[in-house]
């Protein structure tokens, strides 16, 4: 088998002696470029950069998994409460028994303008919804021993009480909120101007007015006056009273 040979300057000129190759053998006279590698790292060094890795991991899953605690943010606005304890100014025992309670909610469509200046200009309106609660209570204090008759035998009892009593009306602010207001661009203008301006104090006195009404008209009243007379008949015949009549009626004046 005959081996060819490349003669790299055969023709470009004569007395130049280049040293031949022969074809799919290794040059090794030609001088190679050379090639960089990458350092090798030892082996304690790539052992603690796996390690290092896999603690990143976990520490990642650990934070979706809200496990892994969090660095405070320094920018994060703070509050600071520097109000004082609470003072014990006076303590009352209660002589009512709260026999019924209603809960309540009114929407107040309230509307504030003038006649002669249009709404876009000059005026509010506000929906409100408000939310509170409404008790009746029955006044126990003013009972004295000719309010409690007893039969000779001991069988038979009757009670005078006063009528049931609705209590004012509590908004509640975490069930309330002002739906939407609307404002004239003089009354946005004169709000800059204001400390403050969007006061939602009037419409908790409107809504408190409404849900007693309201609690007037629903008949809590003699619903209070009906659960009384029940707890009342069944503690007396609990003590051995088999007859038990509860009246109620208008303290005298």
């Amino acid at each position: 088998m005959s081996t060819e040979r490349y003669e790299p300057g055969a023709g470009r000129g004569a007395g130049v002696d280049h040293p031949t190759v022969p074809l799919g053998q290794p040059d090794e006279g030609r001088p190679r470029g050379r090639r960089r590698r990458l350092p090798r790292l030892p082996g304690r060094a790539l052992a603690a950069l796996v390690v290092l890795a896999v603690l990143l991991l976990a520490a990642s899953r650990l934070t979706d998994l809200r496990l892994w605690p969090s660095l405070p943010n320094p920018l994060a606005p703070r509050r600071v409460d520097r109000s004082q304890p609470v003072l014990l100014k006076q303590m009352v025992d209660l002589k009512v028994y709260k026999a019924a309670s209603g809960n309540f909610q009114e929407i107040i469509d309230l509307e504030k303008g003038t006649k002669l200046v249009p709404l876009f200009l000059r005026g509010e309106r506000t929906l409100f919804v408000a939310a509170g609660s409404v008790d009746a209570e029955v006044d126990f204090s003013g009972i004295d021993k000719g309010a409690i008759k007893v039969s000779p035998d001991g069988r038979s009892a009757s009670i005078t009480l006063p009528h049931a009593r609705l209590t004012p009306a509590r908004i509640d602010p975490d069930r309330s909120y002002v739906a939407s207001r609307q404002r004239g661009v003089l009354d946005r203008l004169g709000s800059v101007l204001s400390d403050n301006p969007t006061s939602e104090r009037e419409l908790y006195q409107l809504a408190s007015q409404r849900l007693e009404a309201a609690a007037a008209a629903s008949g809590l009243v003699e619903r209070a006056e009906q659960n009384t007379r029940t707890m009342l008949v069944s503690m007396l015949r609990s003590l051995g009273y088999r007859d038990v009549t509860v009246t109620f009626q208008n303290p005298p004046s």
